[in-house]
């Protein structure tokens, strides 16, 4: 019988990037202090989950999401690179009205979706897809019968929906991508099954408490 791995995937928590809507890409930002309540509050609803290992993407904004949850597990986190975010090249650091207004015909091929597209210096849709979902798998692999954690990205988190659910590339996207949230599935021999999404409820309460170091929640 094919073991099932467990995975709890992650987005990362807030950074004033997400509050602006400046593309991050592979530029190491931050959280800023929303983004650190939310890690120590979506580590506190994880504590029961029985997670064996944390992985997480390199990038300041996903380690540092993920240092909350090995900290409160007692356990390392473990980097890898494939879990980073797409790579957007010239787009990084420019807001969504920048980009159309300085690159329109490449900002239509992007909202598009074309799935081998990619801006100057940056990866497509497909390769993003390659490399993560193949980073998910063996990583799941690696842990047969046991609960991991991943912690990543908006751009992780799509493909992983998309992978779990058939959806094709271009598929418009109708599913929310919330920093901090917990999402739930499953892998086995013939690949990801979704069981839950978005799961935002440990962030219920308003981070009005200044001695937690904390702000008030504006979600991007």
């Amino acid at each position: 019988m094919q073991s099932v791995t467990r995975i709890v995937a992650i987005r990362h928590g807030e950074t004033a990037w997400n509050v602006d809507t400046r593309l991050q890409g592979h530029l190491d930002i931050p959280l800023n202090a929303t983004g650190r309540w939310q890690a120590q509050r979506t580590a506190g609803a994880l504590i029961e989950e029985g997670i064996s290992a944390v992985y997480s993407s390199d990038l300041s904004r996903a380690l540092q999401t993920a240092e909350a949850l090995g900290d409160a597990l007692s356990l390392p986190v473990a980097t890898d690179t494939r879990l980073r975010e797409r790579a957007f090249g010239v787009f990084e650091a420019h807001t969504f009205a920048e980009i159309q207004a300085r690159w329109p015909a490449e900002a239509r091929r992007w909202m598009l979706r074309e799935p081998d597209f990619s801006p100057e210096g940056g990866e497509s849709l497909r390769e993003v897809y390659v490399r993560c979902i193949d980073a998910v798998q063996a990583l799941a692999d690696a842990h047969p019968g046991q609960t991991i954690a991943l912690v990543a990205h908006g751009g992780v988190m799509d493909c992983l929906y998309r992978a779990a659910t058939q959806l094709d590339l271009q598929a418009k996207r109708s599913w929310p991508l919330a920093n901090a949230s917990i999402n739930r599935l499953l892998h086995t021999g013939v690949g990801l099954t979704l069981i839950g999404w978005s799961d935002t409820r440990h962030l219920d309460v308003p981070a009005l408490d200044e001695s937690a170091d904390s702000a008030g929640l504006s979600p991007h």
